[in-house]
């Protein structure tokens, strides 16, 4: 059964300072982020030990970590985007999630705005263990610094990422398949249609209810 967290606070928060507030700040070249304790999965958890592998299904972090997954959208015509992302523990409860747009943006911005946002909320909440997850492979290679970034916005995003990565005691980087990010997915669809930045913290919306349960249960 899926478990879920509950805020002292109430259930759904806006946000007040939005990521695409953020697009136009400082340039930055990439900085290195793979340090920190890599992971082994076996038996569906993530255990101290090698870098995880991609996966093509939603893996289960150890317990004392909270597994953040993130997915950025861009529509092709008209290059509207928006991003989505959630946080779970090692039972595959939900804690928390977020959707926003971001006006117009490439695939590729939309992809690190919603990793950025992930990181915002993650360090804002004194979350320190945190592994990082997303299905946009470039993405992945580039905050383990494996690969160049040559657009000037997704450099900024790039170096606004790397000074956000060392306020984590612990992290995992790694990729997985679209079918595996399924729930972040969900909420960056989530974000095409919403008026204002949303989190969503202990109760999850209906939408991404049941690939929350599926992940949960492994299926």
């Amino acid at each position: 059964m899926l478990r879920l967290h509950r805020p002292l606070g109430g259930g759904m928060v806006l946000l007040c300072n939005p990521l695409s507030a953020c697009l136009v700040g400082r340039a930055a070249a990439p900085r290195g982020g793979g340090s920190g304790r890599r992971g082994l999965h076996e038996g569906g958890v993530v255990t101290p030990g090698v870098e995880p592998p991609s996966a093509s299904a939603w893996r289960k972090p150890e317990a004392g970590r909270l597994k953040l997954n993130f997915d950025g959208s861009s529509k092709r015509a008209s290059r509207r985007a928006s991003i989505g992302g959630v946080c779970r523990d090692h039972e595959g409860g939900f804690v928390l999630g977020y959707a926003e747009r971001i006006g117009t943006a490439t695939s590729s911005v939309a992809e690190l705005a919603a990793l950025r946002r992930g990181l915002e909320l993650a360090v804002a909440n004194g979350w320190r263990s945190v592994w990082i997850e997303g299905d946009a492979q470039a993405v992945v290679d580039a905050v383990r610094s494996r690969a160049r970034v040559r657009a000037e916005e997704d450099r900024r995003l790039c170096g606004e990422i790397a000074d956000l990565l060392p306020l984590l005691d612990d992290m995992t980087v790694s990729h997985v398949r679209r079918a595996g990010n399924r729930v972040a997915h969900g909420f960056a669809k989530l974000g095409h249609g919403a008026a204002r930045p949303r989190v969503w913290r202990g109760v999850p919306p209906d939408e991404v209810l049941r690939f929350l349960q599926r992940d949960a249960e492994g299926e």
